[in-house]
């Protein structure tokens, strides 16, 4: 008799804090026997580390992910082939796997790659949201990112000039700032926008940090780093 193919679920689990974690994610998480979890070059499994805040994983078969971090399209997907094909042998043998992302997993979210390929090779995905990190970091900042009928602009930084952008009107939000912090504080000054921006390292994290004093910005601010900027009141 044929074995009924498994599911792959990606499950948002929100920037960090293992509270921010839906029900709806727990539940999921709770059920798939085989959690797929993204691993850095480290040997890092973030994700993973937010899910243990939550849920009991004892009797589950954990399953490194490893994606590279270089930038050529070629060796991302082979990255993405090769952890498809993992999770596929596990979808084979009737298992239902869940892949955890920071995050949601509709942005930005390597799980997009994943569904696509898992799709095309006619297996049956589902996407579990999540709180997204800039969502957090308003919070942590008690902000609110647009009022009614203002636009809100999600900037991925390193990804193109951010001047152009920044002079949109309505709320920002920069991710991944730390990498271009130096052309951020360039591109909201000469906008007038510099007093109404701050920064969230790490959003729910151990190693969370709030900056509001541009001129006073560590060096060493990491890649999980947001900005918001609010609408001109």
């Amino acid at each position: 008799m044929e074995v009924k193919k498994g599911v792959c679920y990606g499950v948002g689990v929100g920037p960090g804090d293992p509270e921010l974690i839906t029900l709806k994610a727990v539940h999921i998480l709770e059920r798939c026997p085989v959690i797929a979890a993204p691993q850095t070059k480290s040997g890092e499994m973030l994700a993973l580390d937010i899910v243990r805040g939550a849920v009991d994983l004892e009797g589950k078969t954990i399953l490194p992910l490893y994606f590279t971090m270089e930038r050529d399209k070629a060796l991302l997907h082979a990255a993405h082939e090769r952890a498809a094909d993992a999770i596929q042998a596990r979808l084979d043998a009737g298992e239902d796997v869940a892949m955890p992302n920071l995050g949601d997993v509709s942005i930005y979210a390597t799980w997009g790659y994943l569904m696509d390929i898992l799709n095309s090779r006619g297996y049956e995905t589902v996407m579990i949201p999540g709180v997204p990190s800039f969502c957090a970091a308003a919070a942590r900042l008690n902000a609110t990112l647009v009022s009614w009928g203002s636009p809100l602009h999600i900037i991925p930084v390193g990804k193109g000039p951010v001047a152009s952008l920044v002079g949109q009107p309505g709320g920002k939000v920069l991710m991944k700032a730390g990498r271009g912090l130096a052309e951020i504080k360039e591109a909201l000054a000469a906008s007038g926008q510099l007093d109404r921006a701050a920064l969230v390292e790490d959003c729910g994290l151990p190693t969370e940090r709030v900056c509001t004093d541009w001129e006073h910005i560590p060096e060493d601010v990491g890649y999980f780093a947001t900005v918001i900027v609010k609408e001109e009141s």
